[in-house]
């Protein structure tokens, strides 16, 4: 692992820094993803046009977006701009660094629940962060699909913890859930009978904001998918998909089960 003291940022990056002191030529800030790295801000690239008073703009203590102008690693120096951030971008670290501050308090609470110790929740944290991005995002897959950590690899009871607390606590811009139809028709028309359940539930589950699609894994397997705006609108969907295509083949003289996966 690399020692938080080693890492660097890249000029050009978007960092959150706080500002830790205020002198007339500028003002001096940390990097806590940096190992709390001091940088300098000077007066000229506080704001556009001339900066009468810098107080006016920046204070002690202000959590605030900036762009790396320049890094010299020999000199322990970094060199950052506040006026190089447009809005959106600034609005976008911004997010992203009460995402990962979010994240990290989340991280901390799974490990409490199931007895972990600072260097393993570290552990698990950075092989989350290989998995999905960042830390953040690991927490926003299993929100969007409760299967998101079985199926890049992690097991043990508390991916269960995870996966609860990240459908409790984030907000995911869609949900997936999937389940499977078990269907058998033995007559001339099995194949027909099949194609038409499936149709139905296709139609039957999708409406404005959900999307239901069925695939073959294997007779008498199918998956279903469901892609919707949040958990409720998806069971919504299972049951129409349930309470449609059986009916459908038992009617045709065949057999079919659901399960949720």
């Amino acid at each position: 692992m690399t020692a938080e003291n080693d890492l660097w940022p890249e000029e050009g990056e978007i960092v959150v820094c706080v500002i830790t002191d205020v002198k007339k030529n500028g003002a001096y800030a940390t990097l806590d993803s940096y190992g709390n790295k001091e940088a300098f801000i000077f007066v000229g690239e506080i704001a556009a046009g001339w900066v009468k008073n810098i107080r006016g703009y920046v204070r002690k203590g202000q959590r605030m977006a900036a762009k790396v102008l320049k890094v010299k690693k020999d000199r322990q120096t970094i060199e950052l701009s506040l006026k190089a951030v447009n809005d959106e971008r600034r609005r976008e670290a911004m997010q992203k660094w009460k995402n990962e501050n979010r994240a990290n308090q989340l991280l901390g609470i799974v490990g409490e629940r199931v007895g972990w110790d600072d260097d393993k929740i570290a552990e698990i944290g950075r092989e989350l962060i290989n998995n999905f991005g960042d830390l953040y995002a690991s927490f926003e897959e299993c929100a969007i699909d409760s299967s998101a950590l079985e199926d890049s690899g992690f097991d043990g009871k508390w991916t269960k913890v995870f996966t609860e607390l990240a459908i409790e606590n984030i907000v995911p811009p869609f949900v997936q859930i999937r389940g499977f139809l078990e269907i058998e028709v033995v007559s001339e028309e099995g194949i027909e009978v099949i194609r038409e359940a499936l149709g139905a539930a296709e139609k039957a589950g999708t409406q404005e904001e959900t999307t239901v699609t069925c695939h073959y894994d294997g007779a008498p397997r199918y998956r279903v998918e469901i892609t919707a705006p949040d958990y409720k609108s998806a069971e919504v969907a299972w049951n129409a998909v349930e309470t449609t295509a059986l009916p459908i083949v038992s009617g045709a003289g065949g057999s079919a089960s659901a399960e949720r996966a």
